[in-house]
């Protein structure tokens, strides 16, 4: 999943969201002594990142889109397959929460601006970019969805082919669409237990 899902997928907690934000940029065994000065609730959010992603990855829906999605994207087509998803939860956000997508989405990033003492240095020139854009909102339409697939080719070689993945989500969208709406009502169950399971007390 895409940063979309990942934020939306963490509750209410500022601490769970922003580790679950930055989950892609922070490498390694989060082991007790690597974490141990750490905010316990990001450390949750950066293990809830990487539950999302091995579910998401293991899926069977999931699965049986990538697989249409590789006859134009190759081994590009998880990459596509995230972006896609975070493009239905943005456009059919009213199906997932009581807030406006834009309304949500400018809170998120109040609430991004606010932590930013713990997203990882790398990170945080797209953070900059993501919030002054207005990136997720962007996500709800295709020509959002194009322009961050442009915007990703050029971030290295092997990339370039996705310059078109926008194509292959309007030719093929209600195929994708189905499976997102098999799986995402199962992540959003899982990820919650996951937050119940591991939440600090």
């Amino acid at each position: 999943m895409n940063f979309l899902a990942h934020i939306l997928l963490s509750g209410e907690s500022e601490g769970i969201m922003m580790g679950n934000y930055v989950g892609d940029f922070v490498k390694g065994r989060l082991t007790p002594e690597k974490t141990a000065n750490w905010n316990p609730e990001y450390v949750v959010g950066l293990k809830l990142h990487r539950f999302i992603d091995s579910f998401t990855d293991t899926h069977s829906e999931v699965h049986d889109a990538k697989q249409l999605a590789a006859l134009t994207q190759g081994k590009l087509a998880g990459i596509v397959m995230d972006i896609y998803f975070d493009y239905f939860l943005a456009k059919h956000f009213e199906d997932y929460h009581y807030e406006s997508l834009q309304v949500y989405v400018h809170g998120k990033y109040s609430e991004i601006e606010k932590n930013e003492y713990l997203i990882p240095e790398s990170m945080i020139p797209m953070v900059r970019s993501m919030i002054r854009q207005d990136w997720l909102t962007g996500y709800a339409t295709l020509e959002g969805i194009d322009t961050t697939f442009h915007r990703l080719s050029r971030r290295a070689d092997y990339l370039h082919p996705i310059k078109f993945a926008a194509k292959e989500l309007e030719a093929n969208e209600a195929f994708y669409y189905e499976k997102f709406l098999k799986f995402f009502p199962d992540l959003q169950a899982n990820a919650a237990t996951f937050i119940t399971n591991n939440a600090t007390r």
